[in-house]
């Protein structure tokens, strides 16, 4: 998946069209978590340390009419941007037009616009999201090259990046896709071994994909969170009032059959009778039993995935083992954090997601290798799908 980078382009005087991933969340007009716009970062430095003018611009949230604009204005992101490059950085509050056209017309060597959400584009017809030829060529219009570091994204087929690609200009991946493509690329196709995938989550149907997948790349896949019940239930397992999706049972029984001992289900679980923190938990080895719901996977199945891992020399984690936001059902999703953040000479990578979310929340965040900014992207790369963002990109 050899593709051109921003290093394979001469930026000096260049107008350079930057699609990132701002889609940050913003509470009252203050970001609460900035760390995707410090993931740009390196990106953007550079384009600025080679004399180009960096144009920079992203989605934010969901926007479908008039009133879903409240709170997604990339103004709060263009601030904090700001703040983090130490220089000024222009806001431009249009997505296309005439003041949108000045600011750029005025920019020097070294300058940063950021302009407004590119999902604005969505309120009358979907142009943005629905990869409207014409407004992938108005934005193209506006720059000499395009550099793609929006990896969270890259699964979609949208104007900000597809369509401005499609236009001819030449079209790059920035540092921050560079790197996407190379980690978990390289643990899908070329793992050093053995290679260990970790799936959780709460259903078998967002994973059906990555499983099947990686049943001939992987040496061992761990099942874990929700979707455990259903690999139970196809096992004819008593499963009590656990989650369940009864119209995947019998592939999940095919699952089974075509992994054999490479898949690694759970021996035990943490259940109670509510889906709450505030009723008391009990710890069942096989079957749940009747009024109770499995929401964790219990100590003998953490001892189990963490001597599976030992050894292993690539991690794939997406997924969390239980509802770990709730602190009685948290241990699952810790024990394996643990486990694979003490693994020794280790390619680690968290596919985005919720198990991001638990990694930096539980402080491990900096013990793995990687940890992706895009849950979907990453899952569908998992699942060896080609993102249309990323086949967009000019080869090498």
């Amino acid at each position: 998946m050899a593709k051109m980078t921003v290093k394979d382009l001469d930026l000096k005087d260049k107008k350079v069209l930057v699609r990132v991933d701002f889609n940050v969340p913003v509470k009252d007009g203050v970001i609460t978590d900035d760390t995707r716009i410090k993931a740009a970062l390196p990106t953007i430095n550079y384009i600025l340390e080679q004399g180009g003018k960096a144009i920079l611009f992203s989605h934010l949230g969901r926007v479908k009419t008039e009133e879903d604009k409240a709170g997604k204005s990339l103004k709060p992101v263009a601030e904090r941007l700001s703040e983090l490059l130490g220089k000024n950085v222009t806001f431009v509050p249009e997505t296309r037009g005439s003041e949108l056209e000045a600011a750029i017309a005025d920019m020097k060597d070294g300058d940063v616009v950021v302009f407004e959400n590119t999902r604005y584009e969505d309120i009358d017809g979907k142009k943005e999201s629905g990869n409207d030829a014409e407004l992938g060529k108005y934005w193209a219009s506006l720059g000499d090259v395009f550099v793609n570091d929006a990896f969270g994204t890259a699964h979609r087929a949208h104007a900000s990046n597809v369509g401005i690609a499609s236009t001819g200009i030449p079209t790059v991946a920035g540092f921050l896709m560079e790197k996407e493509i190379k980690f978990i690329g390289e643990a899908v196709e070329e793992p050093k071994r053995p290679m260990i995938a970790i799936l959780g989550g709460a259903k078998v149907s967002d994973k059906i994909g990555v499983i099947k997948n990686l049943i001939p790349k992987a040496d061992k896949i761990l099942i874990g969170g929700g979707m455990t019940y259903t690999f139970y239930k196809a096992k004819g397992m008593e499963i009590g009032n656990s989650l369940v999706e009864a119209d995947k049972v019998e592939l999940a029984k095919e699952l089974i059959e075509a992994a054999g001992d490479k898949l690694v289900l759970p021996v035990d679980s943490i259940t109670a009778a509510e889906f709450s923190n505030d009723v008391p938990t009990e710890e069942h080895t096989g079957d749940v039993p009747t009024g109770q719901m499995g929401l964790d996977i219990g100590p003998e199945s953490i001892a189990l995935f963490a001597q599976t891992l030992e050894g292993a020399k690539t991690v794939v984690w997406n997924g969390p083992m239980g509802v770990f936001e709730m602190s009685n059902f948290a241990r699952g999703t810790i024990g394996v954090c643990e486990a694979i953040a003490n693994l020794k000479d280790a390619t680690t990578i968290i596919g985005g997601g919720d198990s991001a979310a638990a990694a930096e929340q539980l402080g491990f965040a900096d013990k793995f290798t990687h940890i992706s900014t895009g849950g979907g992207a990453s899952l569908e790369l998992l699942e060896g799908k080609e993102l249309p963002g990323l086949a967009a990109i000019n080869d090498k």
